[in-house]
């Protein structure tokens, strides 16, 4: 491994700009962060998403129920859009959650010949016990696979996601 200079002369002139995410001597920079970051949470976060006891909704189902309870009542096409997905397949996700009374339709009042979905309460209801069962199983791993040490480094972490999520 080479040795790093302890040079302070400035870069000459025609250097290429400083790696922001090249490491400094004081740990992994912004760049080798992020990417750790995202390769811890991206798989946390796929497999809250994943976890379906039978019988439950999609994970488009249930994004088009969130969506809902996060934005409000919308059309089928405004949501489609939202979703990045197709008209006629955001179609297919409304019948479905109406056919399973977690969402209602009614005449947009400013135009008649457009239908607003809503959730229903039925839909706040399983909006609300998967998160429950959600938050149970993050509970469940964070007592059992880390130390009382570990919940705290933890704790301590939440306030700087916050502020980087904000940021995103």
């Amino acid at each position: 491994m080479a040795a790093r200079s302890t040079d302070t002369d400035p870069a000459p002139a025609d250097a290429p700009p400083a790696d922001p995410g090249a490491d400094h001597g004081a740990g992994p920079g912004p760049a080798r962060l992020a990417a750790d970051l995202r390769a811890a949470l991206g798989p946390l976060v796929r497999r809250l998403r994943q976890f379906r006891p039978d019988g439950e909704l999609t994970l488009s189902q249930t994004s088009a129920l969130v969506r809902l309870d996060r934005e409000g009542p919308a059309t089928s096409s405004e949501l489609a859009a939202g979703e990045g997905i197709r008209p006629q397949s955001m179609c297919t996700i409304v019948n479905v959650l109406y056919e399973r009374g977690l969402v209602v339709r009614d005449p947009d009042p400013a135009d008649g010949r457009r239908i607003v979905v809503s959730l229903s309460e039925a839909g706040h209801e399983g909006l609300r016990g998967a998160r429950r069962e959600k938050g149970r199983r993050l509970t469940r791993a964070i007592d059992e696979e880390l130390t009382p040490e570990e919940q705290a480094t933890l704790a301590a972490a939440l306030p700087l996601l916050e502020r980087i999520t904000r940021r995103v």
